[in-house]
């Protein structure tokens, strides 16, 4: 594989103006609290990116500044999947060139293709461009689940298809991808409240909008797994679940974004039409993020 990529890795949250336009400026904030966090990489414009409310001119502004900001200190992953193949040909030429380490490409959203249609427009992406291509299974928004046996051929056959996100919630088939295909392409979970057990099970990693809140938590998750300290581990993922329920169990990027503005870092609201979660909702969020604090 070219790009070693494992560990902890940030779905990073965007932060808006109060007139609704991308705020650059908190969102190099956002890169740096990450970073600065522990993470081993970040993802622009993924799902707690809320990519599906941006143009395409944001989507590449977002790419661009999350590059800029990270200045090669950790791989930035930038999610270029979209509804058109066209498009998401365009935004992943794009990504290559404003320099990112790698495309992660969710198949089309709206209308739900068959699995050889899917296959198709992935290996027309993949075959778009040179960087490592990471597959997004997201079966709940796409209709369509990647399972593993299609995921390993695919990897197989397209030479730049290495890594795998699966956010499928279904541990079996994570075990499966990990077990059976292993040796041609790379598992991350992105099912956040399975974290401790991905990890466990030898996922190179996982992918996660809930480490916008506490970075540092998942990644001394993820080392002490990596020293062999399965008993620290458990004791601090332990600590960190009842948040990152609470946060899976309420609409998740308007959570993650309650939670991440608990902490005190003013990360704002989620974009219409997202709503901000409930009365009660934030109130045990903000609780739970204060017991960590």
């Amino acid at each position: 594989m070219s790009l070693q990529l494992s560990g902890v890795l940030s779905a990073l949250a965007t932060p808006f103006t109060a007139d609704d336009d991308i705020d650059v400026t908190m969102l190099r904030a956002v890169v740096d609290r990450n970073i600065d966090g522990g993470v081993d990489g970040v993802v622009a414009c993924g799902s707690t990116g809320e990519f599906a409310a941006m143009t395409g001119a944001e989507r590449r502004l977002v790419v661009e500044t999350v590059i800029d900001q990270t200045a090669g200190r950790v791989p930035v992953v930038a999610q270029t999947g979209a509804v058109s193949t066209r498009e998401a040909i365009a935004l992943s030429q794009h990504a290559q060139d404003a320099g990112a380490s790698a495309l992660m490409v969710v198949a089309p959203y709206y209308e739900a293709l068959t699995l050889d249609e899917t296959v198709s427009y992935l290996r027309t992406v993949a075959d778009s461009v040179d960087l490592p291509i990471m597959l997004y299974n997201l079966p709940d928004a796409t209709g369509v689940n990647l399972d593993p046996d299609t995921v390993g051929a695919l990897a197989r056959d397209v030479d730049n298809i290495e890594f795998i996100k699966d956010t499928s919630a279904d541990m079996a088939q994570a075990g499966k991808l990990i077990h059976r295909h292993g040796d041609v392409i790379s598992t991350f979970v992105g099912w956040d409240s399975l974290g401790l057990m991905a990890m466990s099970e030898g996922a190179a990693g996982v992918m996660a909008g809930t480490a916008n809140v506490f970075p540092a938590h998942l990644t001394s998750i993820h080392r002490a797994l990596k020293s062999g300290d399965l008993e620290r581990a458990r004791k601090e993922w332990d600590h960190l679940y009842p948040l990152v329920d609470a946060i899976m169990s309420a609409p998740f990027i308007a959570a993650v974004k309650c939670a991440v503005n608990a902490t005190g870092f003013p990360i704002g609201k989620p974009r219409l039409p997202l709503h901000e979660v409930d009365a009660d909702t934030a109130a045990r969020i903000t609780r739970l993020v204060h017991e960590l604090l």
